[in-house]
């Protein structure tokens, strides 16, 4: 399973690979506390933004990790972050995640069209096997989002990461597996068609 940098194109979001300049960019929407507030990096500033874009490059370099800046199409503007990481070649398996948005992007379709963009390509182009995903024991309303684009819930790792703030957190798990993919497609697909027909129509 050989994952190289790819732009992965949709109607609402376009991913491209993360490069250092596109630090100015991020910066326009990266600063608000609710963004940070389950990661287990702050991101409070330009400096922290940096340390955060050359540790991803790091992880790109060493081939765990392909992350991605999330482009709104409509305008053009980067409106956020995300990644494949701890990617198993020898298993095909890998994860989704470091996903974030500026606070006028969430809870829109980009990150549902984003998360179907990376789903294709994972288990289509890359063959994998296996898509996980994971978030923080308390984050409630990730959870919520996880489970809605169809992916199981496996378990939970106690006291897998110390946060900033010096807490324990639990990984609360979700997979999607290679033949679960084609309906987890169906019901992403559809769900996309609804949302796109409701705002038509309004």
């Amino acid at each position: 399973m050989m994952v190289r940098p790819v732009v992965l194109e949709g109607r609402l979001a376009r991913l491209e690979p993360l490069r250092i300049d596109h630090l100015a960019a991020l910066a326009e929407v990266a600063f608000a506390p609710q963004i940070w507030r389950w990661m287990p990096m702050h991101v409070e500033n330009e400096a922290d933004l940096r340390l955060w874009i050359e540790q991803a490059l790091r992880d790109a370099e060493n081939r765990s990790a392909l992350p991605f800046i999330t482009r709104e199409q409509a305008s053009g503007r980067v409106v956020g972050a995300t990644r494949f990481m701890n990617i198993e070649a020898r298993n095909h398996g890998l994860e989704i995640g470091g996903t974030w948005l500026g606070l006028a992007y969430q809870r829109s379709s980009i990150n549902v069209e984003a998360k179907y963009l990376q789903l294709r390509h994972a288990f289509e182009v890359l063959g994998a096997i296996r898509v996980a995903l994971k978030t923080h024991h308390e984050n409630e309303q990730s959870q919520s989002a996880i489970a809605a684009l169809g992916a199981t819930r496996e378990g939970v790792f106690r006291n897998h990461m110390i946060m900033p703030d010096g807490s324990f957190r639990h990984s609360v798990w979700y997979s999607i597996l290679k033949e679960e993919w084609p309906a987890v497609k169906s019901h992403l697909e559809a769900r996309m068609a609804r949302k796109t027909q409701t705002t038509t129509a309004s």
